[in-house]
């Protein structure tokens, strides 16, 4: 299970953090956000992850949706572990309030401490927010870092949202990086300026685990 304590988002074979320094992550832009309905997202999330029909998304289910795990704190009011289609609706909500569109999400990715060349770094909009939230992708440098940029946005800038992640390296058409980080993910972030991991400055670690 993922869970994040002191700006650590840690699980046995994978930890996600955000440290100090980097490359500015976190500058907002100030445009007009995409049309997200955020009370049509709330119920298709139920719909989509609530396999026991009991009106939550909660325990295992959670699995189905990294990029809410990821943020669960800040989608269960309650301290139930529950997730509602009113949270998810009035968290959308608060992106809205805040005015804020794009923001930079710089990334560094390690691979059993060392960093990883030449990988594709992808975030997969959760489903549930609909069509209108695009994408983003960059490809690791030497030094394992990537600037990642919105499939059809500026440069350098990904939509607020909620994202599975994904991380692939291919070596003569076969997949080196472990399932759980690309086709079957555990991996999750949310893109928000008062998300614990979005601040200012900050560069997104991604320490994957070979084993």
């Amino acid at each position: 299970m993922l869970s994040l304590q002191k700006g650590w988002l840690a699980a046995s074979v994978v930890s996600l953090t955000w440290i100090a320094g980097g490359c500015g992550g976190g500058a907002p832009s100030r445009v007009e956000m995409p049309g997200i309905n955020g009370s049509d997202a709330g119920k298709k999330a139920i719909e989509l992850y609530d396999t026991n029909h009991d009106g939550v998304i909660s325990g295992d289910e959670l699995k189905q949706s990294p990029g809410l795990k990821a943020a669960l704190a800040r989608y269960d009011n309650g301290g139930d572990g529950k997730v509602t289609a009113d949270t998810i609706a009035r968290r959308i909500q608060q992106w809205f309030d805040a005015k804020l569109s794009l923001m930079t999400v710089p990334c560094k990715v390690l691979l059993d401490g060392k960093p990883l060349d030449g990988a594709t770094v992808i975030l997969e909009p959760e489903p549930f927010l609909g069509p209108s939230v695009e994408g983003a992708t960059g490809t690791t440098d030497a030094t394992g870092s990537v600037l990642l940029t919105a499939t059809n946005g500026k440069p350098g800038l990904v939509r607020v949202g909620l994202y599975k992640v994904k991380v692939s390296k291919q070596v003569g058409g076969k997949e080196t990086i472990p399932a759980r980080y690309n086709e079957q993910t555990e991996l999750g972030v949310e893109v928000a300026q008062d998300s614990p991991q979005m601040e200012r400055g900050a560069q997104f670690i991604l320490n994957l685990k070979s084993r």
